[in-house]
């Protein structure tokens, strides 16, 4: 069969199975996580047969790696990407742009070989997202980007853990905080012009807004 395929229970299937098996992937790896998702479920799901999924996929390593590949490949780019906001503002709008929590950590903790091929894509991953920032931040005129990036990636990542672990949402305290950090890292010409009345001047400030 080439341009059509059976699924499990025989029936004769349209092109798409791929795409299927990939998106029950997602969501079974989202909602249960990784180890918990096994293949026959991952079929079902899918609607596809054992044989199906071998086609596509070498196995369930494989399935991960391509999940994280797909998940974001340009790195956030309705956010940095946008001419329409300046630095400061791309800077502080990845806050507003998050998920129960980041597929690169999830996958990380479940999978403890570093050169697992999904372990592999997570470190490039946040790697690129660091370096996103630290460009975002070098427009904005930071007086070290880089230092900048890598705090903010930090503090993403850390209100996307504990939002998980608290099940409550962390990233408006996450974002006032970063708040604080981009103009402090601003030069204070910079800073004034780019922060907004009534913004918090220290972390002590953003943590009690």
């Amino acid at each position: 069969m080439t341009e059509l395929e059976k699924g499990p229970r025989g029936l004769r299937r349209g092109r798409g199975a791929r795409e299927r098996i990939v998106s029950a992937s997602q969501q079974l790896f989202r909602d249960q996580g990784i180890n918990c998702t096994g293949m026959d479920q991952l079929c079902a799901v899918a609607e596809v047969s054992k044989r199906t999924l071998y086609q596509h996929f070498t196995g369930k390593d494989e399935l991960i790696a391509e999940c994280l590949r797909r998940f974001d490949p340009d790195i956030l780019p309705e956010v940095f990407d946008r001419t329409d906001l300046t630095p400061r503002e791309r800077l502080l709008a990845v806050f507003d742009m998050h998920s129960p929590l980041c597929p690169f950590i999830a996958a990380a903790v479940e999978i403890p070989d570093p050169g697992h091929p999904a372990r592999v894509l997570a470190r490039d991953y946040k790697k690129g997202f660091a370096a996103r920032l630290t460009d975002a931040a070098r427009e904005a005129g930071a007086t070290d980007p880089e230092q900048l990036g890598e705090q903010l990636a930090l503090l993403l990542d850390g209100a996307s853990a504990r939002s998980r672990v608290l099940n409550a949402d962390a990233f408006s305290t996450a974002a006032a905080i970063a708040a604080v950090l981009v103009d402090n890292a601003l030069p204070a010409e910079a800073a004034a012009a780019a922060a907004p009345a009534g913004a918090p001047r220290s972390v002590r400030d953003a943590v009690d807004c």
